[in-house]
């Protein structure tokens, strides 16, 4: 009721609030990904996500020179964007395919689109999806974790190709064993790895507590919004629990999606990205759903075993009509043509 509105004079926004503050947020809620990564894939884990780091830095500082425009590696947008990219590479992966992602993220992924604010999709993910298609065994070998095979760190990428590798959880969802009680078994106890992150996986994405206590911290700050975080989980979860109830031979548990491959890191690290999330609470919740829904549809229906990229980027692009279509009304109604 217009009782309840308050007029006072500008500004209304009481609590300081800037893109630098934002943004070193998200750093210390990737603190506990990137704890985990270091903990189960060793020293190699954080040079990569150092790569990342170190070459997005460093194009964002060459476009801003190439551009004549101020330098704005002081927002931090550019350190998130490389350490949400290295979370989402394979331990294994070469440190040169790692700066060619960075500077695919940061170059084309934003800085073609004129910068932090204009870009349409997600930086870290179009690095992602430019290594998924130019180097597609690289990006798809995964290695066990060092708590299981203390040899794994020290290896080369070529070597460790050769010797022991592991399939993801979700790789391993996709195969026609889980009929079997013994695969039944293995679901089970594969279920509680992904809880704790001794699996296969990108970095960023096997530690499903420490995902869970970055995202609590966000929240706890009020850096994102639940709206998004929750719209992608309940998606999920619905559409993987359907699947589970009309063939719990077939598929796996839902419980087991949420847990797996990137849906939670992506749901509160990447699904939320201001610039390219819709604007409205309406529009956040529809985003959140659509990513759920695709995610799940590509892990289920198709032969990728991981969809959540390909989601966010679909979902990305969609943002615009969504933020037209979730139009706010002002107050007193829209204004009267003619």
């Amino acid at each position: 009721m217009l009782r309840d509105i308050t007029v006072s004079f500008a500004p209304h926004i009481s609590k300081r609030l800037s893109t630098q503050r934002v943004m070193l947020d998200v750093l210390i809620g990737l603190v506990p990904l990137v704890a985990a990564a270091g903990f189960y894939f060793r020293i190699r884990a954080l040079l990569l996500i150092g790569v990342c780091v170190l070459w997005c830095v460093g194009i964002e500082w060459v476009c801003n020179l190439i551009r004549r425009r101020p330098n704005s590696l002081w927002d931090l947008s550019a350190v998130v964007t490389g350490v949400i990219l290295g979370l989402s590479l394979p331990p294994a992966l070469p440190f040169w395919t790692a700066a060619v992602g960075s500077v695919i993220a940061i170059g084309v992924g934003k800085m073609a689109f004129g910068g932090l604010g204009a870009n349409v999709f997600n930086p870290a993910m179009v690095g992602r999806a430019f290594l998924t298609a130019s180097f597609g065994i690289l990006m798809t070998t995964w290695t066990v974790p060092a708590s299981i095979d203390s040899a794994m760190p020290k290896l080369s990428p070529a070597d460790a190709v050769d010797t022991r590798t592991q399939a993801t959880p979700l790789a391993w969802s996709k195969t026609a064993i889980k009929n079997q009680t013994e695969a039944k078994t293995y679901s089970r106890r594969l279920l509680l790895s992904t809880i704790t992150g001794e699996v296969a996986g990108s970095l960023g994405e096997t530690s499903a507590i420490a995902a869970l206590l970055g995202g609590a911290y966000l929240l706890w700050r009020r850096t994102i919004g639940f709206h998004i975080p929750a719209a992608v989980l309940l998606a999920a979860f619905v559409f993987g629990g359907i699947a589970y109830l009309i063939d719990p031979d077939a598929y796996v548990s839902p419980f087991y999606h949420l847990t797996s491959g990137a849906l939670l890191f992506g749901a509160f690290f990447i699904a939320t990205d201001p610039v390219t999330a819709p604007l409205t609470r309406r529009g956040m919740w529809l985003f959140g759903l659509g990513i759920g829904t695709i995610t799940l549809l590509i892990r289920i229906v198709g032969t990728y075993p991981e969809g959540f990229m390909f989601a966010v980027l679909v979902m990305n692009g969609l943002t615009p009509l969504i933020d037209r279509l979730c139009r706010r009304v002002p107050v007193g109604g829209l204004p009267r043509v003619g």
